[in-house]
């Protein structure tokens, strides 16, 4: 019996092992290919900033923009909290303005509250307007779930994370990490059984 214990034991370690690697092997990639719009995920906002996380999700998604990759930058993330003046979308439009982003180049939507909640108001945005494939930027480490909803909710989509991620140390890579492979089991359950309500 202590055997197979082990052995079980054993067994779910290499695997989730297998799903971090994973996790690794796609935030690693760049495949950044001219598409129809940059969607560009929502991170937390401080009033009218954007966070550290999400100002360099903000600065790639334009970089990717400046580089003609694609004509639209869609930007998602709505309300933090019951008194926030600027949804995150807002906070990343004003942000790109000040950049010189032009203004019809634009989109956002301020619904949203999950990473899956993300992609499916960019889903419609992209519909309404005509738009099929997208580069999806993200952080490394969130990239590979992020496609694989994108996916789910029907876009095409290539990933192109950001180079210049927050999550550089030790103790944030491997708290983010963990968190995803968390993610990774409950997202395939959710699609099991139904639901959807995840970050």
């Amino acid at each position: 019996m202590l055997r197979w214990t082990l052995r079980l034991l054993a067994l779910g370690l290499l695997w989730l092992a297998g799903v971090a690697g994973y996790i690794l092997w796609v935030g690693g990639r760049d495949d950044a290919a001219p598409a129809d719009a940059i969607i560009v995920l929502g991170a937390a906002a401080y009033d009218a900033r954007p966070s550290p996380v999400f100002e360099e999700r903000i600065r790639h998604g334009m970089d990717l923009h400046a580089r003609g990759l694609a004509p639209r930058l869609i930007f998602t993330g709505g309300y933090g909290g019951a008194g926030a003046r600027f949804s995150e979308s807002q906070v990343a439009r004003r942000y790109a303005l000040r950049n010189g982003v032009p203004a019809e180049a634009i989109l956002i939507e301020s619904a949203s509250r999950t990473t899956r909640e993300n992609l499916h108001e960019a889903h419609k945005l992209m519909r309404e307007h005509g738009l099929r494939r997208a580069i999806l930027v993200s952080d490394p480490l969130h990239m590979a779930r992020a496609l694989r909803l994108a996916r789910q909710e029907g876009i095409e989509a290539v990933g192109s994370a950001t180079p210049t991620t927050r999550f550089r140390t030790w103790n944030a890579s491997w708290r983010f990490l963990a968190r995803e492979v968390y993610f990774f089991h409950r997202d395939h359950w959710s699609q099991l059984t139904g639901s959807h309500a995840l970050p």
